[in-house]
């Protein structure tokens, strides 16, 4: 799988979101120059990075310190000035309000929905990252009971191909499954 030079100078620690993945965030989000973001399972900060690049202001939480100063590093070698990391539990507190998006990569997501629509705007989208199916029926199931409206599910599958003389075909190999993305509308 290619991985874009920009990615590419970034430093990881525990597992990543992809830019196949990442793309999808920001498009169906509709991310921009004024979006205003939380962020929470930052890990080595790449989503979060990647939103700062796009919007005007970005939170990232995570619980662990060590994932932490990996983001840091990658906060400071791309000079994002935007992006405020906080050593914290979203499941416990936040004191974020009017945010536009609101990104959970974490393994106890639906936990954290609750905190998530209080500092949604009206209209504003959370995204779930979810690795596995039975993550996804509770996160999804969590949305409901909250109250969140056009809720989507998705899996994006990235094929390299090969291009060859001979011909051309999907190559055997790359990262197909990530993970399923979860958007919802408060």
């Amino acid at each position: 799988m290619y991985i874009p030079k920009h990615y590419r100078r970034l430093k990881r620690g525990p597992q990543v979101i992809l830019p196949k993945d990442i793309g999808q965030i920001l498009a169906y989000t509709g991310a921009n120059k004024e979006s205003v973001c939380l962020d929470a399972g930052t890990g080595s900060g790449w989503l979060a990075v990647s939103l700062a690049r796009v919007c005007k202001r970005v939170t990232s939480y995570d619980i662990r310190s060590d994932f932490l100063k990996i983001a840091e590093k990658n906060k400071t070698n791309e000079n994002l000035n935007n992006l405020t990391l906080k050593n914290a539990d979203i499941t416990k507190k936040i004191t974020e309000r009017d945010v536009d998006i609101v990104t959970l990569d974490m393994p106890n997501s639906d936990k954290a929905l609750k905190n998530a629509r209080l500092a949604l705007k009206e209209g504003g989208y959370v995204v779930g990252y979810l690795p596995h199916m039975e993550q996804v029926k509770k996160f999804v199931s969590a949305a409901e009971k909250l109250n969140f409206k056009n809720i989507v599910t998705l899996e994006t599958i990235e094929r390299d191909m090969l291009v060859r003389k001979e011909g051309m075909r999907p190559s055997t190999k790359g990262v197909w499954h990530t993970g399923y993305l979860v958007f919802a509308e408060r």
